[in-house]
């Protein structure tokens, strides 16, 4: 799923992305002064709170806002110029954004609800194809009210270090990869399904650890550890590879030879991934959108047993889908901890879910999803679900944006 919220608008929230989006499209549009040169906050409104009139254009950005006001408002922007465009509402001392809708066609409005405390602020308006232009500074002074989530933006410089870091330590888990599938593959080729099976988990909870750079894989993800859902004949299509193509047959009492050409398919694509590795470049802007996705996926995917293909080692991927997940968090901290006060809240809960998934079975051997007390999987549900929504925050800060 993407960190943009719909309708083209984004809005600084520490609750997940998608709800803070639903929060600001219901808001009300402008009724009360179509010139957009309205002064004042009007409060009668439908939603309770107080309205004003913004006018978003090359020559008159953020003309409207004369008396401010602190506390839960809502501004409704009117794009009085020829071309779309994007707008912030910034502190312009640090830059730090606190509302932002993007997408803002000629002669419409939409609404940006903010929480504003004591302080400057001013409207940043972003035309297609042309300069930012900043509105006038406004203040807000003697506010008893606390300013809302806001956080100074990302850019693409900013995420390049965090991104080839990340890079150097994909590069040596496909190292890894390749060592433990030649294993795998090696107790195929001698006909010990037995041990086959012991290795098939420690090879792809490797790949289940490298979640952030599936979208850089390519189709080498497909070939590596694609699942039959969507194939015409499902697990009996020949397009059917990989590691679950190998699950499938270890726990459904195929031979050794028939396993040896899924066996020998899934090492040649993992080798290649190896190998072809240092020449791929990710791209910086996914960096945070995937830090979401990991365990989002997990959430669907594995907590509901979808691709669990004979193994009953969905848990155990979780758990690796987490290891993922906090080696993103490392390389990004640096950028997080100045911007995300609720990065701390978020560490406590990607532990809490740990010790959640450490708690399941014993001696490394976690039982089958679907085989966990309700009690247990509700925990578990709950924790990972608490978790995904903290997570959306890491990919709206994350997201690039605009600032000249």
């Amino acid at each position: 799923m993407s960190s943009r919220a719909i309708a083209g608008t984004r809005i600084w929230a520490a609750a997940a992305v998608l709800s803070a989006a639903a929060m600001v499209t219901t808001g009300a549009l402008l009724t009360d002064d179509p010139s957009g040169t309205a002064s004042a906050p009007h409060p009668a409104h439908a939603d309770g709170l107080p309205h004003t009139a913004v006018e978003v254009s090359v020559g008159s950005c953020g003309r409207g806002w004369t008396r401010a006001r602190a506390g839960t408002q809502v501004f409704d922007l009117h794009n009085t110029s020829t071309g779309p465009a994007e707008v912030d509402l910034t502190d312009p001392r640090t830059g730090a954004v606190y509302g932002e809708v993007e997408g803002l066609a000629p002669g419409t409005s939409r609404p940006m609800r903010v929480a504003l405390g004591s302080g400057s602020y001013a409207f940043r308006c972003l035309p297609d194809d042309a300069d930012a232009i900043t509105g006038p500074t406004v203040r807000v002074t003697g506010g008893a009210d606390a300013a809302g989530p806001h956080a100074v933006p990302v850019t693409e410089h900013d995420l390049v270090p965090p991104t080839l870091a990340y890079q150097r330590w994909i590069g040596a888990r496909t190292v890894e990869l390749a060592r433990r599938t030649d294993v795998l593959r090696q107790a195929v080729d001698r006909g010990d399904l037995a041990a086959a099976r012991t290795a098939w988990l420690p090879a792809h909870l490797v790949y289940e650890r490298m979640g952030a750079a599936y979208g850089t894989f390519g189709d080498a993800d497909a070939a590596i550890n694609g699942t039959g859902a969507g194939l015409p004949d499902g697990v009996h299509d020949p397009g059917f590879q990989g590691f679950h193509r190998v699950e499938y047959g270890l726990w459904h009492g195929e031979s050794a030879a028939s396993l040896r050409a899924p066996a020998d398919r899934l090492a040649q694509a993992v080798h290649a991934l190896r190998d072809g590795w240092p020449q791929q470049r990710m791209d910086p802007a996914e960096l945070g959108l995937r830090a979401h996705e990991i365990l989002e996926n997990t959430e669907q995917l594995e907590l509901t047993g979808r691709t669990d293909h004979g193994s009953g080692t969905s848990l155990d991927t979780a758990r690796a889908n987490l290891d993922g997940t906090r080696e993103l968090l490392h390389v990004l901290r640096p950028l997080l901890t100045s911007r995300f006060p609720g990065l701390p809240q978020l560490d406590s809960w990607l532990d809490r879910t740990q010790h959640t998934l450490d708690g399941f079975g014993h001696d490394g051997h976690r039982p089958p999803v679907n085989r966990l007390p309700r009690t247990d999987r509700e925990r578990l549900n709950s924790d990972i679900g608490e978790t995904v929504e903290r997570l959306a925050s890491v990919a709206a800060i994350c997201d690039l944006r605009r600032t000249a």
